[in-house]
């Protein structure tokens, strides 16, 4: 009997240290679980809310005598990458994919628009440049032969639209 108090002094002590080594995790349904063992190998790391304090043992390394090691304990390995980071990545991946080919329509259609310009305004030089008569129309709708000045200008404006147009 006079080892009662101790017997139970024991007991608390032991409750109250597995009390403080416990898990806590949320499942896959968002409920919150409590172990004093670690959650399954399914549970990603920020579901983890929980880890056991385990207490922080020193790194001994250890070498011939006399001398200091000669490199530091190495690294632990990075985590693989989650499957939600995974998908996260395709999902940019496929963004980015999804605008370099609007990207590329978008200069093929100014490009295929440059060529018609540039087609249209080497046959309006052509027209300009073989002597005939030109003749447009007026605000009254009538229509008006074009003088020397003016076919020089209308010739010096294609011209411009060509070096712009035809590269």
């Amino acid at each position: 009997m006079r080892h009662k108090p101790l017997f139970v002094a024991l007991i608390g002590l032991t409750l109250a240290a597995s009390a403080q080594a416990q898990w806590k995790w949320r499942d896959a349904k968002g409920n919150v679980q409590y172990s004093d063992m670690p959650p399954p190998a399914g549970v990603a790391d920020k579901d983890i809310l929980q880890r056991p304090n385990a207490p922080a043992r020193p790194t001994i390394i250890v070498g011939p005598v006399g001398q200091a090691a000669s490199a530091p304990a190495p690294k632990p390995a990075a985590s693989a990458p989650t499957k939600a980071e995974l998908e996260a990545a395709a999902r940019q991946k496929q963004e980015q994919d999804s605008q370099a080919a609007k990207q590329k329509e978008e200069e093929r259609r100014a490009a295929d628009q440059r060529r018609e310009n540039c087609s249209r305004a080497q046959a309006n030089l052509r027209d300009l440049q073989n002597g005939a008569r030109i003749t447009r129309t007026n605000e009254q709708g009538e229509r008006v032969y074009m003088d020397d000045a003016q076919r020089q200008a209308e010739v010096d404006r294609t011209r411009g639209l060509i070096t712009s147009e035809c590269r």
